[in-house]
């Protein structure tokens, strides 16, 4: 048997043995691994940010994976999107990216889609995930995601960064504020093409993915209801409560 009553799969001794260290922490134990090798994530772009948050929950054992990123690498890339190396440039991100999360841990299910998220393919995408990490730079398709977990009542870690400075928080429908309360209209100052280091970018990923760590073991304190803001010239880092639109045209309705 595989799985236990509750349908949670029990872990091998080889899992046992990669996880030891991690499964020591307060909160964790063989429990909490059990609910990360059953968990289903998707990660919109994996780039300097989703890339970072893929490398990580791989590492940490979550059992599936959904990758959606269009496009080929492109020399630019190299400067923070750690999945991506120099030998494939002009060759699919995601594929890369999957290849590479498979060299890490070939234990986990690693599934792409080489097409960014949209109004068309959202829904089918987020049906299949229990967690949703958006790491876009687009706000489209941050909204197209916000309304298929919204609808479907899936949580998503909502990631953000522009040069030196990050944001972080955690959407949970019914509970939290949306996307859209947030930012009802995409910033007129935002932009595919901005300032960054990979080491911001990177910085941000790692948050993320002990948020998504928590929601999957349930350790911990959340950022639902909360907006972490990071300023890494200063490393100055605050909490600010947000508060859900009661005329929000996607959550309130």
């Amino acid at each position: 048997m595989d799985d236990d009553a509750e349908g949670l799969p029990f872990l091998d001794d080889l899992d046992q043995t990669i996880y030891q260290w991690q499964m020591w922490a307060d909160g964790v134990g063989e429990l909490g691994q059990r609910k990360l090798k059953n968990a289903r994530v998707l990660i919109s772009r994996v780039g300097g940010v989703g890339g970072v948050v893929a490398y990580e929950l791989a590492a940490a054992g979550v059992g599936k994976l959904l990758l959606a990123h269009g496009g080929t690498i492109k020399h630019s890339d190299l400067n923070r999107q750690l999945l991506m190396t120099y030998d494939r440039i002009g060759q699919s991100r995601v594929e890369t990216a999957r290849e590479r999360l498979r060299q890490l841990n070939p234990r986990i299910q690693v599934d792409v889609v080489d097409a960014n998220i949209n109004d068309e393919n959202a829904d089918a995408l987020v049906s299949q995930v229990d967690i949703v990490v958006d790491c876009a730079p687009i706000f489209e398709e941050r909204y197209a995601m916000n309304r298929a977990i919204v609808a479907q009542g899936k949580p998503m870690v909502e990631c953000a960064m522009f040069e030196f400075e990050g944001s972080l928080t955690t959407i949970l429908p019914g509970t939290t504020p949306c996307l859209a309360c947030l930012s009802p209209k995409s910033p007129p100052a935002w932009r595919r093409q901005f300032p960054v280091f990979g080491a911001v970018s990177g910085t941000v990923g790692c948050l993320a993915a002990v948020e998504v760590i928590k929601l999957i073991t349930g350790i911990g304190e959340s950022l639902a209801g909360t907006l972490l803001v990071m300023d890494l010239t200063s490393m100055t880092f605050s909490r600010r409560k947000i508060h859900q639109n009661r005329e929000c045209l996607i959550c309130s309705v």
